[in-house]
């Protein structure tokens, strides 16, 4: 059962646009081998705005996530990033998810 997400923001240098869309979508090969991750989806919600969505069964799971990938997404923020990235923790009320 999924409990828990996190709902990072992303707002992208004008010129780095394309340098973050590149490197989101090569993190999804990376997160598809972490079993603690149930769901993972980068989207772009304006010109130079991005949003990765993570869902998990429990807060360990939503942890080792963050431990593993948040010093990397902080060294990017630096070049790649207009501000730093903002992160928001979420409980899962429901989810509807495909049959694994």
């Amino acid at each position: 059962m999924i409990t828990v997400g996190m709902l990072i923001r992303i707002e992208a240098k004008p010129d780095r646009v394309a340098d973050v869309e590149a490197v989101l979508k090569s993190a999804v090969e990376q997160v598809r081998h972490e079993v603690t991750t149930a769901v993972w989806v980068a989207s772009r919600l304006g010109p130079t705005t991005f949003a990765i969505f993570d869902a998990f069964a429990d807060e360990a799971g939503r942890r080792a996530h963050l431990d593993a990938y948040g010093g990397a997404l902080r060294e990017a923020a630096g070049e790649l990033f207009a501000e730093p990235p903002v992160i928001e923790f979420a409980d899962i009320v429901e989810a509807k998810l495909p049959a694994a």
